[in-house]
This record gives C-alpha cells, sequence and structure tokens, in this order.
C-alpha cells in the first residue's frame, strides 16, 4: 500500500484542498467517500461553526477526513481544542505558523499535516512533530507563494524524512505520475474537485473554470504581501490596476471586501474573487468526485508503460 493512503486510511493517496467558504461538511464526505482525504476548511469561521460541521460530516461518512485550519483566524486556538475534543482523523494547516499546535494534537492521536510553500518551513515543521507536509506550487489556486510545483517537490523531499504530498498544477493523471517522479507521497488537488457535480459554488463559478484557457489565471496581491491566484474578472483587472498605482492596502480591502462570498454564493462575475489553479484550462467538464478521483490513478501504472524514458 503506498505511504501516505496507510498513514491515512485512505483508498487513494489524495487529499482535497483547504477551500474556504466551499469545503463543509457534505463536499468533504464526498471526497472521502470516494476514496480520498476530504478536508472542512475552517477558514474565518468561528469554532462552533466547525463543530457543527465536524458533526454533520461523522453522520454522512465513516471513511477518515479532516479539518483545514487557517491559523491567522482568531478562533485558531479554539478551532483547534474542538477538532481534539472531536478526535478528527487529520489536521492540515495553513497562513501561519502551526508549530505551537502540533504537541496538543499529536498527543490526541490526531494526524498533522502543514502545507509549506519552501523548503524551510517544511523543515522546521518537520522538526516540531508534523507527520507529513503538503509542499503547494505557485500553480495552485488561493494563496501561493513563488517557486513552482516542479521545483519545490524535489527539494523538500530530500529536505525531511516525512511523507511529502504534492499541490499545485496536478489535473490528470500525467500529473499525478509525474508528483510521485518527483519523489511525492501523495498529492493533494482542489481546481478539478471545483468542477464537481457535489461541490457548493455556483454554477457561474465552475463555467468560468470549464471555459477557461491556460493563461485565464493570474496572481494579485504581490504589492502587499498576500499572493492569490484567481480567474481573471473585472475586479481582479481593476485590482492589477491599483497595485500598478502604489494603493494602499486599505483601498485593496475596500475593493476585495466579501470577493470570495460574492463568488462562491452568488457568482458574481464581475466583482467575485474566483480562486483556481493555472489547471484550470485541463478541465473541460463538471464531473461526480468519485468519477473525478478514480481517474487520476484509474491504469496509472499502465499509463507509466506507455511513456518514453530513457
Amino acid at each position: 500500500m503506498n505511504k501516505l493512503s496507510k498513514l491515512l486510511n485512505i483508498k487513494y493517496p489524495l487529499i482535497q484542498g483547504g477551500m474556504a467558504n466551499i469545503a463543509d461538511a457534505l463536499f468533504a464526505a464526498s471526497v472521502s467517500n470516494a476514496g480520498g482525504l476530504g478536508l472542512i476548511a475552517a477558514g474565518g469561521n468561528d469554532a462552533n461553526w466547525v463543530k457543527e460541521e465536524i458533526r454533520k460530516c461523522k453522520k454522512l461518512t465513516d471513511k477518515p477526513f479532516g479539518v483545514n485550519v487557517m491559523l491567522k483566524n482568531p478562533e485558531a486556538a479554539k478551532i483547534i481544542d474542538v477538532i481534539i475534543e472531536e478526535k478528527v482523523d487529520v489536521v492540515t494547516t495553513g497562513a501561519g505558523n502551526p508549530n505551537p499546535y502540533i504537541p496538543a494534537l499529536k498527543n490526541a492521536g490526531i494526524i498533522v499535516i502543514p502545507v509549506v510553500p519552501s523548503v524551510a518551513l517544511a523543515k522546521r515543521v518537520a522538526n516540531a512533530g508534523a507527520d507529513a507536509v503538503i509542499a503547494e506550487g505557485t500553480e495552485a489556486g488561493g494563496h501561493v507563494g513563488e517557486l513552482t510545483t516542479l521545483a519545490l517537490i524535489p527539494q523538500v523531499v530530500d529536505a525531511v524524512s516525512i511523507p511529502v504530498i504534492a499541490a499545485g498544477g496536478i489535473g490528470d493523471k500525467r500529473g499525478v505520475l509525474a508528483c510521485f517522479a518527483l519523489g511525492a507521497s501523495g498529492v493533494q488537488v482542489g481546481t478539478i474537485l471545483l468542477a464537481s457535480t457535489e461541490c457548493p459554488i455556483h454554477e457561474n463559478y465552475k463555467k468560468l473554470i470549464i471555459e477557461a484557457k491556460d493563461n485565464d489565471t493570474t496572481v494579485t496581491g504581490r504589492s502587499v504581501g498576500a499572493q492569490v491566484r484567481v480567474l481573471k474578472t473585472p475586479m481582479v483587472s481593476e485590482y492589477l490596476k491599483l497595485e500598478k498605482t502604489g494603493s494602499t492596502f486599505e483601498e485593496f480591502e475596500k475593493l476585495t471586501l466579501g470577493s470570495l462570498k460574492k463568488a462562491v454564493i452568488n457568482g458574481d462575475i464581475d466583482n467575485g474573487s474566483f480562486m483556481a489553479g493555472q489547471i484550470s484550462g485541463l478541465v473541460k467538464e463538471i464531473r461526480p468526485v468519485k468519477e473525478i478521483i478514480e481517474d487520476l490513478f484509474k491504469d496509472i501504472e499502465e499509463y507509466k508503460n506507455t511513456l518514453e524514458i530513457l
């Protein structure tokens, strides 16, 4: 059995991306029931919301699932307490330093997998006791670093002794196989799961993804140190103009306030922030989660044998 599959007790070595305002109990359960590891995204929600979603998910699946915690959330410590109380299987973390929380989570028997954009952070969390790391390249949707998946994964693999999960730019079995070749033990995917029948985003959001071309994403926020990869929309064009003119952080906040919810809930193409990865150009149709995940691994060994390798 694959090392990651064994660690997480799942069929496929795949983790669903922790997508704030999107990944609820129903969505996480659909991924877990399909053989991957579904995640409830705590995002900016409070601890009570997270508790309710965890309890819903337990009713929807008997498979392992996890919670993604954005550590910049003011309620992060309370959310960690809820996760421990509810005995969740796995925690993934982002947007902050997870090290202060790792001992308590590990003592509760919870698997801890931080998302990292660099070798330095991967080494820090590994030394603090993380069970694995998700090394995410800049091709991914949402908050991103600078290194590409192709460059980042082998460097992280060489730097730590724990399993490395590759994320960013994975859209089909070719991407999965490439990540294994780089030394990864599994993959995390997000964008391809946005275009699923179970994903609770507005149909306009799904339509933008399946109609996207290879260059239809861009990164905003470089000027303020908050890089986010999104699909190009009128609001994004305005944001990039503001960045060129050296606008203040407050001006950016005013423009983007509530923009993710405008995308997810309202499908507001003019004012929404549609987070998606560069792999959007590979996504051509909306399919069930189970079919999407199975296709990533179906006949992958046979496909490997068809490759022209010296």
